[in-house]
C-alpha cells in the first residue's frame, strides 16, 4: 500500500518500507516539514498535537512531539483526544497549528497527519503544496540545544470542548434533561468513548456504553454507515432506548440510530442538524452548505426555511471555504460530518449530538417520526475501474456534451441535476477510477440513474476506441 500524501496531510498503514507505509521515518519527515513551514511563515512557537486511540498512536505522537521540539516549537499534547477538541484548543491556547494524529475510519493498521492553521482549521491546498515540496526537497534546520521547544501535556481539553458547548445559545441543556432520554453509545473503542459519554452525562442523559473502552481495538469497521452498526441496532432493538449514536474513531463524523433499531441515516445527520438550526437561527440569511455528492434533502429543507443552498467540491477545507463565503449557518457533509460556525469551522460530532438533541427534546417526537418529515433520498454508490489508456477527462467532457441541456456543475468532476434526482462523476486522483454517485427518491430509481450513466461511459469509450482503430 502507497504512502498517500494530500494537501491535508499524510497517511499511510504503519510498518514496511519507507515510501511504502507510514514509518517513523515518514512521520518524523512530514512533522518536520509542518514545522519548518510555519516557522518560515509565521516564526511559530507553538503547536497542539491530540491523537485517537488506535494502537500506533502513541508511538506516532512521541515521534512527532521530540521532532516538533527539534525544531525549537514548544508543543502542548492533548494526549487521547478527538479530532475537533484538536481544532478548538489551536486558538485558545493561541497557538500556530495542530496536528491530530488519526487515521480517522480507515482500518486500525492505518494512522495520519491531519495539519491544521492557527485558525484549527485544515490548511489549504496552496499551503498544503508548499509543506509537501519542503519535505520533498528535506529542507529542515533543527534547533541548536539552548533552543530547544518545550513539552507540556494538558488533558482537560474535552471537559472545556463540552463546557464551551453547553454555552452555545442554541444548545438547551435544560430541555435536554427534562426529557429523560436514554441513549446507547458506540464509540468503536476509540477516544469518543472518553468524549460522548462525557457530553451526554453533562446534558444528563441516561448512557449504556457500547465499545467505549479507548483501547483502539475497533470491534466493527470503524465508519459509521448502516453496515456495519448491526450491534447497536440489536442493542437497541432489545431495550427500552430514545436513540442509538454512534461516532468514527476521531470523533467528526456522527450517525444515529432510531428508538426502533433502524438507522437514521448518515446523510440525514446534517439534515436534521440543519433543520433545527436555521429555523432557529436569528441571523438574516438562514444558507447552508454540503459538499456535490451529500443528499439533496438539505437544500429542500433549506428552501423550505426561506434559506438558500449552496454547494462545494468535496472535502471539509472546500466546505468551510464555501461556508465563510455566503456566511451559512450551519453546514458539513453527507458522511455525518456537522459544521457549526457559530462554533468553530470544522466537522464536530460533539457539538451535533448537543444540537440534535436539542431538536428532538423541542420537537417532543421520537427518532423515526422526526426522520419521517424529511424527504426521503436514497445515493446509490458507484465506481467503474478503466483500463489505463483511457483518458479520463475527455469521457468526462463527453458525459457533459450529452447532457449539455440539464443543469451541470464542473467544480469537482461532473455533477448533472435532473427534476428530482442528480448524478455525480469524480475520478480519482490516484488510480483510473470513476466514482458515480448517483441520487432519487427509491433505491432501485437511484441504481437505475447509475447504471444508464455506466452505460453512456461504457459507449462512450467504445466509439472513443473504434474511432482510433
Amino acid at each position: 500500500m502507497a504512502l498517500i500524501k494530500s494537501i491535508s496531510g499524510i497517511r499511510g498503514t504503519i510498518g514496511g518500507t519507507t515510501g511504502e507505509n507510514l514509518t517513523p521515518v515518514d512521520i518524523v519527515k512530514f512533522a518536520s516539514a509542518f514545522g519548518t513551514w510555519l516557522k518560515n511563515k509565521d516564526g511559530v512557537t507553538k503547536i497542539i498535537i491530540g491523537r485517537d486511540a488506535r494502537p500506533s498512536g502513541e508511538m506516532v505522537s512521541t515521534l512527532i512531539a521530540s521532532t516538533l521540539q527539534g525544531l525549537g516549537i514548544d508543543v502542548v499534547d492533548l494526549g487521547l483526544s478527538t479530532t475537533p477538541t484538536v481544532e478548538i484548543a489551536v486558538p485558545m491556547e493561541n497557538a500556530d497549528g495542530g496536528i491530530i494524529i488519526t487515521a480517522s475510519h480507515n482500518p486500525v493498521q492505518w494512522n495520519a497527519l491531519k495539519l491544521l492553521n492557527n485558525k484549527g482549521e485544515f490548511i489549504s491546498g496552496k499551503d498544503g503544496e508548499e509543506m509537501l515540496q519542503i519535505a520533498e526537497t528535506e529542507s529542515f534546520e533543527f534547533a541548536p540545544v539552548s533552543k530547544l521547544g518545550k513539552y507540556q501535556k494538558n488533558e482537560e481539553y474535552i471537559q472545556k470542548h463540552i463546557e464551551l458547548i453547553l454555552k452555545l445559545k442554541l444548545v438547551d441543556a435544560e430541555a435536554i434533561r427534562n426529557s429523560g432520554f436514554s441513549v446507547v453509545v458506540d464509540a468503536v473503542n476509540s477516544s469518543g468513548g472518553i468524549a460522548v459519554p462525557m457530553l451526554l452525562k453533562a446534558l444528563g442523559v441516561s448512557v449504556k456504553e457500547m465499545y467505549c473502552e479507548p483501547t483502539g481495538r475497533f470491534p466493527h469497521n470503524p465508519e459509521p454507515l448502516p453496515e456495519h452498526l448491526t450491534d447497536i441496532c440489536r442493542e437497541i432493538e432489545k431495550g427500552k432506548y430514545d436513540l442509538g449514536i454512534v461516532v468514527d474513531p476521531d470523533v467528526d463524523r456522527l450517525a444515529f440510530i432510531a428508538e426502533d433499531g433502524t438507522p437514521f441515516g448518515e446523510e440525514y445527520t446534517l439534515v436534521a442538524v440543519a433543520d433545527y438550526v436555521v429555523n432557529e437561527s436569528d441571523k438574516k440569511n438562514r444558507n447552508t452548505v454540503s459538499n456535490l455528492s451529500s443528499t439533496r434533502a438539505l437544500r429542500d429543507i433549506t428552501e423550505k426555511a426561506g434559506g438558500q443552498y449552496f454547494a462545494a467540491a468535496v472535502g471539509e477545507v472546500n466546505v468551510v471555504a464555501m461556508m465563510k463565503e455566503c456566511g451559512a449557518v450551519i453546514g458539513g457533509e453527507g458522511n455525518g460530518g456537522v459544521i457549526y460556525p457559530d462554533f468553530h469551522y470544522g466537522r464536530d460530532a460533539l457539538v451535533g449530538i448537543a444540537l440534535f438533541l436539542t431538536h428532538l427534546a423541542k420537537s417532543k417526537k421520537q427518532v423515526s417520526r422526526l426522520r419521517a418529515t424529511y424527504p426521503n433520498y436514497v445515493i446509490s454508490k458507484n465506481k467503474m475501474e478503466l483500463a489505463p489508456s483511457v483518458n479520463v477527462d475527455s469521457v468526462l467532457e463527453e458525459v457533459k456534451h450529452k447532457y449539455q441541456k440539464q443543469p451541470i456543475n464542473t467544480e469537482d468532476g461532473v455533477k448533472i441535476e435532473f427534476e428530482k434526482e442528480w448524478v455525480h462523476l469524480r475520478k480519482s486522483n490516484t488510480e483510473p477510477i470513476i466514482r458515480i454517485y448517483a441520487e432519487s427518491d427509491m433505491e432501485t430509481k437511484a441504481d437505475h440513474l447509475a447504471k444508464k450513466i455506466i452505460s453512456d461511459i461504457r459507449e462512450i469509450i467504445a466509439e472513443k476506441a473504434g474511432v482510433q482503430h
